[in-house]
């Protein structure tokens, strides 16, 4: 059975996948192929249904969860840190008068930036250009999400505020749950529960294999160098990357009532898979 594995061209994704991709972890008799793009495309891919499995945003899930239910695990959460807006200037936190460059009004880190500011001006670019237009001037403020967050300081740009650290301040100390794995529902519990094996397996390779899964993620930094790269994939693949445990699972609940009561996105029954 061929089985179409989507996920973002990012060190951190990279890991995750590395086991599979390397063919450390035997594919179970599935055929299995990798489809790299932004998570953007992937969140509007997903309204189709086009991949059996896809990384997505959680703003995105909610509208989706019809079609695809999230896997156990595959998380990237942010603990006290995340999408952070940057400005090349000092500007008021509270984006009084400013407008943001965002990448994409499906992801996540848009989502919690309107639970901060929820009249927020803003524009729609390309996440990789977000940095270079904030540098030059053509956006004001841009919001950073992949390497960007790391790199910010080191091309002169200032932090205006960090959504995971408000995330976490706001809610008592959840971590800001930002992208998930998601599969489809009608390939059927069997095929569902052993394709969901399958990627906490090569999840838990990488984490126990972790020099050599490095050196591959590494050709998906951006830029990065191998200490970088490192201490990325540790802020987005960890313990809560294998199982979200309770306190991920509270903090999607949290993350997407909240939006919910806000109307920011619709009300949808949280699932997840075997």
């Amino acid at each position: 059975m061929r089985i179409s594995i989507a996920h973002s061209p990012d060190s951190d994704d990279a890991f995750m996948f590395y086991g599979l991709a390397s063919g450390k972890v035997p594919s179970g008799g599935f055929e299995i192929e990798h489809v790299l793009s932004d998570i953007e495309t992937l969140n509007r891919a997903a309204f189709e249904g086009r991949y059996e499995i896809s990384a997505v945003s959680f703003h995105a899930y909610a509208h989706l969860a019809s079609r695809y239910v999230i896997l156990p695990h595959g998380a990237s959460m942010g603990d006290r840190y995340g999408p952070v807006v940057v400005a090349r200037e000092p500007v008021p936190a509270s984006l009084d008068g400013v407008r943001v460059a965002i990448p994409g009004t499906l992801t996540t880190a848009f989502l919690a930036l309107r639970l901060y500011r929820p009249d927020v001006a803003y524009d729609v670019m390309p996440f990789d250009r977000i940095q270079e237009a904030v540098h030059d001037g053509t956006a004001r403020a841009g919001l950073l999400i992949h390497e960007g967050q790391l790199t910010y300081k080191q091309e002169g740009l200032v932090k205006v505020i960090d959504l995971g650290e408000w995330w976490a301040d706001r809610t008592g100390g959840l971590p800001l749950p930002l992208g998930c794995n998601v599969i489809r529902r009608d390939l059927g519990a069997d095929v569902v529960g052993r394709l969901s094996r399958l990627l906490h397996d090569s999840i838990a390779y990488a984490l126990s294999h972790r020099e050599e899964a490095i050196e591959y993620a590494r050709q998906f930094g951006r830029g990065l160098d191998r200490e970088s790269t490192d201490r990325f994939v540790g802020m987005y693949v960890n313990d809560l990357t294998l199982s979200y445990g309770a306190r991920g699972r509270e903090a999607v609940v949290r993350l997407l009532t909240e939006a919910a009561d806000q109307e920011l996105i619709p009300r949808v029954a949280i699932e997840f898979a075997p």
